[in-house]
């Protein structure tokens, strides 16, 4: 190989290597279980015991990484990054939520609006896994903006089924959500 060449390709191998990078599964102790009780209490108030809590910190995680102060450039707050109108909302119907700011709170609150996405997807024939990906990606874009690809894909596909097929009609940064929430979940049995 010509030195030249070499040269030029030496400093693409470290850009190359970090987008190969992919999230530690779930279970990795880079993510802290500081907040699992959380998780496990309002996944199972809002959902049920059938539905595995850590989905609901896979979100978190897609959401902060778990990090309590995180503030997006929305203005969406804490562990779950929610807007304050959305929290509002939120506490109309349980106002035993205190505060934005509180992990607690602002972790049951997320799960909370997991729930009533969920909720809303059940119209369709979806299985639950699906229709929880379904609720993710409304989380992420709003309902509206997945019902739009829901009707876009639905003029291509004739029965809606999953995720997948969408998902191609959503926005970039919803699928790489719902994608990185579902990566996280992969490596946990």
């Amino acid at each position: 190989m010509p030195r030249a060449l070499l040269w030029l390709l030496v400093p693409l191998i470290p850009a190359v290597a970090l987008a190969a990078v992919k999230d530690p599964p779930l279970s990795d102790e880079k993510w802290s279980n500081k907040y699992d009780h959380h998780f496990r209490k309002y996944s199972k108030h809002y959902f049920g015991p059938n539905v595995d809590w850590r989905w609901f910190k896979a979100q978190g995680v897609a959401e902060s990484n778990l990090k309590p102060h995180a503030k997006s450039r929305t203005g969406a707050v804490g562990v779950m990054q929610i807007l304050p109108s959305t929290f509002k909302e939120i506490k109309r119907k349980n106002p035993h939520l205190l505060s934005i700011n509180t992990p607690r709170w602002n972790i049951a609150a997320g799960i909370y609006y997991d729930r009533y996405m969920y909720r809303r997807w059940g119209e369709n024939e979806l299985d639950s896994h699906e229709r929880l990906a379904f609720a993710f990606g409304s989380y992420n874009a709003g309902f509206g903006g997945v019902r739009k690809a829901y009707k876009k894909a639905n003029k291509v596909h004739s029965k809606i089924e999953t995720w997948d097929q969408v998902s191609t009609f959503s926005s970039e940064e919803t699928r790489r959500y719902v994608k990185r929430i579902r990566g996280l979940m992969a490596g946990v049995k």
